[in-house]
């Protein structure tokens, strides 16, 4: 791209960031002309880099037996990638890891029904929401009656079983700190720590729950009418290229328009706070 063609570009995109901005209400930052996007990377390398957990039922997952990579997350991936005129590659990441791999250059995006944090704020870039979540603990259902209200959660007789690096975890950590915790290492999860019966409840999103006890006749969700926190769900990019995050932020605004996500949701069962 000519250097005059360039300068074109960044003003037509700048602008449309502009736009979102006063849409979304994010602030608008500006980005030195002469620096590189990723933006213009993938459009050069034709690939999109993608860094995905493959743990977070049905966000991103693995059919058993099988390799590749499945669910809500991967298909709005193979769609970003195609609308980009581009090829997408999945690169294995860990919750604990999922921002460091971003700020090392490992891969573009992170794509794995990730939240908004303040404490993510800090030193990553997140996108506009394309949904809300929030919070739910999921039991055994022999174990249903034991709990008659979050506060039954919040005791120390009970253990909550919880994925190192997550926002369920801070959340379990922060809001229920009398319960014992049983953290485990991905790609373990806390959920599974209740289904093995080693923990007796674990927080996790509508999202996931809503899938688990589809999953497993042994898991049940409770209390979803007071689900709790507002749980903002965004893609995570480098917290320096803007002209990056205006692209991503643009793309999932005219997808939320264009009615995909519904579709995908639909499709994938996934619930979201109203």
């Amino acid at each position: 791209m000519t250097q005059s063609r360039r300068r074109i570009f960044l003003g037509a995109l700048i602008g449309a960031a502009g736009l979102a901005a006063t849409l979304t209400g994010a602030p608008l930052q500006a980005q030195d002309s002469d620096a590189t996007s990723l933006l213009d990377e993938i459009q050069a390398r034709g690939v999109l880099r993608v860094g995905t957990t493959g743990d977070y039922f049905p966000m991103t997952f693995r059919k058993v037996g099988e390799d590749e990579f499945v669910g809500h997350q991967i298909d709005a991936a193979r769609e970003m990638a195609a609308d980009l005129g581009v090829e997408v590659e999945f690169v294995t990441t860990e919750w604990k890891t999922m921002i460091t791999g971003i700020q090392a250059g490992r891969y573009d995006i992170a794509m794995s029904g990730t939240s908004m944090s303040l404490s993510r704020a800090k030193v990553v870039g997140m996108s506009t929401p394309w949904g809300i979540n929030g919070f739910v603990p999921i039991v055994l259902k022999k174990n249903v009656d034991r709990f008659a209200s979050w506060d039954d959660l919040n005791s120390a007789d009970v253990i909550a079983g919880v994925t190192l690096g997550t926002t369920m975890e801070d959340y379990i950590r922060r809001e229920l700190p009398n319960a014992q915790v049983r953290s485990v290492e991905s790609p373990g999860n806390g959920w599974q720590e209740v289904l093995a019966g080693r923990s007796d409840y674990t927080v996790t999103t509508l999202v996931e729950a809503s899938g688990l006890q589809d999953r497993y006749d042994e898991i049940q969700m409770i209390f979803p009418e007071q689900a709790r926190s507002t749980l903002p769900m965004a893609f995570l990019t480098p917290i320096d290229d803007q002209l990056w995050l205006n692209y991503v932020n643009h793309w999932v605004y005219l997808k939320q328009t264009s009615g995909y996500f519904d579709t995908l949701n639909e499709k994938w069962g996934v619930v979201l706070k109203e």
